[in-house]
């Protein structure tokens, strides 16, 4: 018998294209209604207009709707790894509570630790932080459709709140009756500071600092947290300014500044490993997708190099092209030449 995918809400669907996320791959097939064309989830073509997009289920029901499959990313050409990943996806989805990957690697029919690897190298992430990253995305949605936290809390999957508030109080960096009202509530600090590198924004909630950016100010802050409380420094955010200043100042040396950032899962995995480069070095953008277990993904490795909402404080100077040019960088080469110099010494 076969298996009938369960068609992700298209909010799901859509970030994982745009994540080039693999482990969606033969779970759905993204159809771009003005090329008559369909994807996989992770094709490396050009990101096409959210307005344009249509998911299915299959290539089959993409077809039936006058589709036709991309010879780029050949979607309906699933290999087993593939298949197996979808698979475990599909049943960590399923699954009220966390699966051991033993049970997930028997069911696939594969050893726990080749699944590992492979699963590792399709999403960049383990099958545990999959699975708490999909209850962290049913915590949203709960809580943005339930009025009360409690019930959004058990109706994502978790055995009760201290499990929800031990997976995610270091991620979500806001409380979640905030997260449920989009962030509103939550307040966050902002200044703007003179460094060597020129004027800085160092923007902080109450769990760390969610912006630092070059020759920006509270417009761009408010367009970034258009629902947060944006209010300027206090006087208990001096010293967080003064040790982010010397953080710039000198890139090389450890910061220990606590950070408020959130992503996909494959932008927190490209995140980590800039955070893994020694200061001094660089990377390039194959590398990094390389060491996320996604090689093919240099384009979204880059996006995900972008996407970067502290400058620094995540090393994202760090990476360069592989052909040793440094490619570019949000707050202009200047700045990242510096920055690797200084770490060069």
């Amino acid at each position: 018998m076969t298996q009938q995918n369960t068609l992700p809400d298209s909010d799901t669907a859509w970030r994982a294209v745009m994540a080039r996320d693999r482990s969606y791959d033969g779970q759905f097939v993204t159809g771009v209604l003005t090329t008559g064309i369909y994807c996989r989830p992770s094709c490396a073509a050009r990101h096409p207009k959210r307005g344009n997009v249509r998911f299915f289920a299959s290539g089959r029901e993409a077809r039936e709707a006058g589709l036709r499959a991309c010879k780029r990313c050949m979607p309906d050409n699933v290999t087993r790894d593939e298949a197996a990943v979808a698979k475990a996806v599909a049943l960590i989805g399923a699954a009220e509570e966390a699966v051991k990957l033993d049970r997930i690697a028997e069911q696939v029919g594969y050893s726990p630790t080749h699944f590992l690897r492979v699963f590792r190298r399709a999403t960049g992430v383990t099958p545990a932080a999959y699975s708490r990253r999909l209850r962290a995305d049913r915590a949203q949605h709960a809580l943005d459709t339930e009025d009360r936290v409690t019930d959004a809390i058990y109706e994502a999957g978790y055995s009760g709140p201290g499990r929800f508030y031990a997976e995610t109080d270091k991620r979500l960096g806001m409380t979640p009756s905030a997260w449920r009202r989009g962030g509103e509530g939550v307040t966050i600090h902002w200044a703007v500071t003179q460094t060597s590198l020129g004027a800085m924004l160092v923007a902080a909630t109450s769990k760390g600092i969610c912006r630092l950016s070059f020759d920006e100010g509270e417009e761009a802050l408010r367009a970034r947290f258009p629902k947060a409380e944006i209010l300027p420094a206090n006087g208990e955010m001096a010293d967080l300014v003064a040790r982010t200043v010397a953080a710039v100042d000198n890139p090389a040396k450890p910061h220990g500044l606590s950070l408020d950032v959130q992503g996909t899962a494959f932008q927190e995995a490209v995140w980590r490993e800039l955070t893994r480069i020694p200061p001094g070095e660089t990377r390039s953008y194959a590398q990094i997708a390389a060491a996320v277990g996604k090689p093919k993904a240099v384009r979204a490795a880059g996006s995900a190099n972008g996407a970067n909402n502290v400058a620094v404080l995540i090393p994202c100077h760090r990476v360069i092209r592989t052909d040793g040019t440094l490619g570019g960088y949000a707050y202009g080469l200047e700045r990242k030449e510096k920055l690797l110099e200084r770490e060069r010494g």
